[in-house]
């Protein structure tokens, strides 16, 4: 079981509708140690990979790929959920349909921060359906830019994300894949 597994197993929650609550230490309040540990992790699977960028949505995936950015020494880009007043000019845009809260996003970002000759590691906190990344790789493919890799926090393996995109022939890369969840536990895949 590795540090991010452990973790899981102390903090997290189980909540009905196949929700893993880990806003202890992920996603609402974040353990910057251990938001450390997920950057050296994922920069010593993909460091032989050309990253350029690393990409992800607002808001949860941010605090995740930070670190994964600094390993790095590239930008950080995220794409947005809500357009603001200061975005102007040309715009990418996906439509990603959040599993937690069930709804549609409209994501976009500038064109001015992706571009072809960029290689891109997408990182996100979690995966089911997989459909954030997804609009995240409709993005890439606007762009012309190349996908170095798919970085996944914790990633819920009894649901089709990671294997579609696994199918497609992506690598990724998740630290934690949950197998199966219920109150009476946490059962992780063997990696």
């Amino acid at each position: 079981m590795n540090f991010l597994e452990e973790r899981i197993q102390k903090d997290g929650q189980v909540r009905e509708g196949d929700i893993l609550k880990v806003d202890s230490f992920l996603n609402h309040q974040l353990d910057i140690k251990l938001l450390d540990r997920i950057g050296e992790a994922f920069y010593e699977h993909f460091k032989d990979k050309r990253v350029t960028r690393v990409l992800t949505v607002e808001s949860s995936g941010i605090a995740v790929a930070f670190p994964v950015a600094r390993m790095f020494g590239a930008p950080l880009v995220f794409a947005k959920k809500s357009r603001s007043m200061n975005l102007d000019g040309d715009l990418y845009r996906s439509i990603v349909h959040s599993y937690t809260h069930n709804i549609d996003n409209v994501v976009i970002l500038s064109k001015q921060y992706l571009h072809s000759s960029d290689s891109v590691l997408i990182v996100d906190d979690f995966m089911a359906n997989g459909k954030a990344v997804q609009g995240l790789l409709d993005i890439c493919q606007q762009a012309g830019a190349e996908v170095a890799g798919i970085g996944i926090a914790i990633e819920k393996g009894f649901q089709n994300g990671g294997r579609l995109l696994r199918e497609a022939g992506y690598d990724i890369y998740s630290l934690a894949i949950v197998d199966a969840m219920s109150e009476e536990g946490i059962t992780f895949r063997e990696h």
